[in-house]
């Protein structure tokens, strides 16, 4: 009789056991997973944000080219690539081609760049009130994007070292979780971003 109260308390005790890993188990599965949750919602987020500023920037550039062309009309090279770069880059929308996205984006900004250093040779042009009022513009979005860009690619690669570190790959794995594309990312800084010099505005 001792015998088998012995076995039963045991039996008891080894299913407590048994029972308490596979709660700890399953809060640690849920913990990690609500992580890589977490961790792409605020890369979504964060693509969003740089979503905006590159609107905000294509829906300068037509205003832009215009104003440049009022006062340097014979520069049409600079517009027309300006105009062309604007064109290749709205053909990538949402965060897939993010590389050729990247890529584009910033041959479009090579080019706004020389398409304002075409108004350092218009006197006229750099007076003009809508001209400046513009230009303001694109500093600001600018510098937003700029920022945005590096809200994403830090996110980008937080998500991406939990994807491939241990137990988190499990989960990731399992769940569907994949790394994502660094958005204009360089070998020398994830987040670097070629600045584009728009000049004094005032």
């Amino acid at each position: 009789m001792p015998l088998l109260v012995l076995c039963r308390s045991m039996s008891t005790e080894f299913m407590i056991w048994i029972i308490s890993i596979a709660v700890a188990g399953v809060a640690l599965v849920a913990t990690l997973y609500n992580r890589l949750v977490r961790d792409r919602n605020r890369v979504d987020a964060a693509w969003s944000d740089i979503d905006v500023q590159l609107q905000r920037r294509h829906d300068l550039i037509p205003q832009l080219v215009k104003a440049v062309d009022g006062y340097a009309g014979y520069e049409r090279a600079t517009l027309e690539a300006v105009t062309t770069l604007r064109a290749e880059a709205m053909k990538f929308t949402g965060p897939t081609d993010i590389d050729r996205r990247g890529e584009k984006e910033q041959q479009l900004g090579e080019g706004l760049q020389r398409l304002i250093a075409v108004a350092e040779q218009y006197p006229d042009l750099k007076a003009n009130e809508n001209f400046l009022s513009l230009q303001n513009d694109l500093v600001e979005t600018e510098n937003y994007l700029q920022f945005s860009r590096r809200f994403y690619n830090g996110s980008v690669r937080q998500l991406n070292t939990r994807v491939e570190t241990v137990p988190n790959n499990l989960i990731a794995s399992g769940f569907g979780f994949s790394q994502r594309e660094f958005f204009q990312k360089t070998s020398d800084e994830a987040a670097a971003v070629p600045r584009i010099d728009l000049g004094k505005t005032e």
